[in-house]
């Protein structure tokens, strides 16, 4: 049978008039016409959305309006426009909308509302143009859309509807979630696919950045076999939205940043974890206020705030050297969710201001050597860039005007503020004055768009983190000039950073399984049970903190950790010698080690370690990664790693950028025992063993020698996440 295939219109009035004003490059009009093409050519459902994937304030919402253009001109006549259930986001949508289809709205081309104000009294003349109707996920916004589109406007249901879920893993099952959340998921799920049902002809299209709970939520647990695979429900087509050289994500600010002579490295400011503790509420015994220009317990935040007024300045020097316009600049403080943590941030924010101002002319030595200071931490990634850098006087002086002119505004925003005082003509968040702070929990949560933010100070408790939230909290991700990047400064303890870069790790494997095509293979989620076996893990119990992400010659190692004293562990690493030594016969070549004797070799190591004064080493997902790794093999080498093993090593504990020590395993040359590795890794994994002297002084360890492990994931591992711990 021939089935006669529509050919797209690609030269329509809306999508061609959109296509001029925002001047799409061909890759993201390929990425819009496939994704319509699509829509028109599959059936899609809620169960089965078409699926458009970004990267985190990639331009998902600017590629969906193109899309919304460029349907109306292929037979669909009404676009729902579904957004995450917070008034900000609702209005932000509402207002980019307008703005984009304004040529159009205004010769009533167009209709667009918000789906609470709708008027009572819509014309016929109204009711035949195009409409965009925006729609919080929310259950009155959701009622009150079933209300106009099958009893106030009945014709509507009979017309051709795309509806656009924004932000699409909110109202999916994501990880980790309570039981009570779930619940209010699935109502508003409910609504939406209630909705759908009764339209004579739609499409359903989900626009996300974490498509986790998209592609890895089975609606029952389904094991092939022993593989280990879950199969995931599908989306009916994934349509990628480009990224150009100018986006900067996760994979800049997690692993671009490991290189020294890049501007990444320079952006990550470590915070104590005491100093949140001291900004979650007012305690005289702890903090007090009029000392917050000296105070050594709100030291990263007196930084912080610093250099975004000199780095701020900075900018505006250099445009101005430029002949550019001055720019005006943001940064977020966002480390709590409750409305009185807020106000008491805003006290001591106000109060650095304040006290800045006042120390201009009566403490000048003090005010100065804060600007040298923050002067002296921007210049050294302003001089990576070999950017114009303006001399310290004429910083200072700009500074000093800034805050005699009041240029600091500091707003705190949650849902106390009217949502319109906050927002610009465009969506966005207002920058008021040329250097803007705001201070705030949820709402600056995911899709609300910052411009121009050079500083992030950040402390959500990650043991309370979930994937696609975390992700989503990064206001720092977007569209950057590098120039901005030189001054930008990422602030937050070791350990948030240290999980954001777990999630990023997650995040990146599980994106370029998703490019590659994989989610039609399903993706491996294991864990131990009470047995101690690995076991398939259902991904929707996942705590992505407590995740390990495998994929071809992944490293893991312990980092952070410190050894004991002499006295109590030099008999272990006597043992340990004994067995490495027996096995390798002092030769430098790798040879295989059989996994049981690997593991004993682990739990020997952890024992030197003192968790009291360092890091503590998970070495049970360590070794459960390197059963799976060593075991799930069709290889002949199957129970075994590929052992190497060099000793006499003197590395420091901690880098001279103040980071723990993360590469023990980098020598040079063709004898370097990472390259070694993975060489040999092809289809088990290989375990470098380096025996350390544990000098004292400069490289701050106790004066004992010690191994430090590091396992490489064989190069033919598929992209496996293990969590050591999952929510009953």
């Amino acid at each position: 049978m021939f089935v006669e295939t529509k050919l797209l219109n690609k030269n329509g009035f809306f999508y061609r008039g959109l296509s001029e004003k925002n001047k799409y490059d061909d890759k993201t009009k390929e990425c819009i016409e496939n994704t319509v093409e699509n829509l028109l050519d599959k059936e899609t459902s809620i169960n089965r959305p078409g699926m458009l994937l970004g990267k985190i304030q990639s331009g998902k919402t600017r590629t969906f309006i193109g899309i919304t253009a460029l349907s109306f001109d292929n037979g669909f006549d009404v676009a729902v426009v579904l957004t995450k259930g917070t008034r900000a986001l609702a209005q932000q949508t509402y207002e980019r909308l307008k703005s984009e289809f304004s040529e159009f709205y205004r010769e009533d081309d167009i209709q667009i509302h918000d789906i609470m104000n709708l008027p009572d009294n819509l014309s016929q003349w109204e009711l035949d143009q195009k409409l965009i109707l925006v729609v919080k996920k929310e259950k009155n916004n959701l009622n009150r859309l079933h209300h106009a589109l099958f009893e106030q406007y009945p014709e509507l249901s009979q017309k051709k509807v795309l509806i656009i879920d924004d932000e699409a893993d909110f109202a999916s099952i994501g990880f980790s979630k309570t039981k009570q959340e779930i619940i209010e998921i699935n109502v508003l799920a409910g609504q939406i696919d209630e909705i759908r049902k009764n339209l004579h002809d739609s499409d359903f299209l989900q626009v996300t950045a974490t498509p986790y709970s998209l592609y890895l939520q089975p609606d029952d647990l389904k094991i092939e076999g022993s593989s280990k695979v879950f199969t995931p429900i599908r989306p009916a087509f994934t349509s990628l939205v480009p990224v150009n050289e100018n986006y900067i994500g996760g994979d800049y600010y997690f692993e671009e940043s490991e290189n020294e002579d890049s501007v990444a490295s320079r952006l990550y400011q470590p915070i104590v974890e005491d100093e949140l503790l001291v900004l979650k509420k007012q305690d005289r015994r702890k903090f007090k206020i009029e000392e917050s220009l000296t105070s050594y317990k709100i030291d990263s935040l007196r930084n912080a705030i610093v250099n975004f007024i000199v780095g701020g300045v900075i900018r505006r020097l250099q445009e101005q050297k430029k002949g550019e316009r001055s720019k005006k600049y943001s940064f977020i403080v966002h480390t709590e969710q409750g409305k009185a943590a807020h106000e008491w941030q805003e006290t001591v924010v106000n109060e650095l201001k304040t006290l800045l101002r006042e120390a201009v002319d009566n403490d000048p030595v003090l005010f100065s050597d804060l600007i040298l200071e923050s002067y002296k931490n921007l210049e050294e990634s302003i001089t990576l860039l070999d950017c114009y850098m303006p001399s310290f006087e004429e910083v200072k002086f700009e500074v000093m005007r800034a805050l005699k002119k009041d240029y600091l505004m500091i707003t705190k925003v949650n849902s106390e503020k009217d949502v319109s005082q906050l927002l610009d003509e465009t969506g966005q968040l207002k920058l008021r004055t040329p250097l803007n702070i705001f201070i705030g929990g949820q709402i600056l949560d995911r899709g609300i768009t910052i411009g121009n933010l050079i500083g992030f100070y950040y402390g959500r408790n990650p043991r309370t983190f979930q994937q696609d939230t975390v992700l989503q909290h990064s206001r720092m991700f977007g569209y950057r000039p590098i120039e901005d990047l030189a001054v930008t400064r990422f602030y937050t303890t070791m350990r948030i950073y240290e999980v954001m870069q777990k999630m990023q790790e997650f995040d990146s494997a599980l994106r370029e399984a998703f490019e590659k095509g994989s989610q039609d293979n399903g993706v491996v989620f294991i864990q131990k049970d009470t047995r101690n076996k690995i076991i398939p893990c259902s991904p929707n119990k996942l705590l992505l903190s407590q995740t390990t992400t495998l994929k071809p010659f992944k490293r893991l190692l312990p980092v952070g950790f410190q050894t004991g004293y002499k006295t109590y562990i030099s008999a272990i690493v006597d043992e340990i010698d004994d067995i490495i030594r027996s096995r390798s016969g002092g030769s430098d070549e790798p040879f295989l080690l059989n996994i049981e004797t690997a593991t004993e070799i682990m739990h020997l190591i952890k024992k030197t370690h003192d968790d009291n004064a360092g890091e503590a080493w998970d070495e049970a997902s360590f070794i459960s990664s390197m059963e799976y790794l060593s075991l799930n093999t069709d290889s002949e080498n199957a129970g075994n790693v590929w052992c190497i093993v060099r000793e006499d090593r003197n590395i420091g504990r901690i880098r001279q950028d103040g980071k723990f020590e993360d590469a023990p395993d980098t020598p040079k040359g063709e004898k370097g025992e990472l390259k070694v590795a993975r060489n040999v890794a092809k289809d088990i994994p290989a375990l470098i063993l380096l025996r350390q002297n544990g000098e004292e002084g400069e490289n701050k360890w106790r004066g004992t020698a010690f191994w430090w492990p590091v396992l490489v994931a064989p190069e033919n591992t598929e992209t496996v996440i293990y969590s050591n711990k999952i929510v009953d």
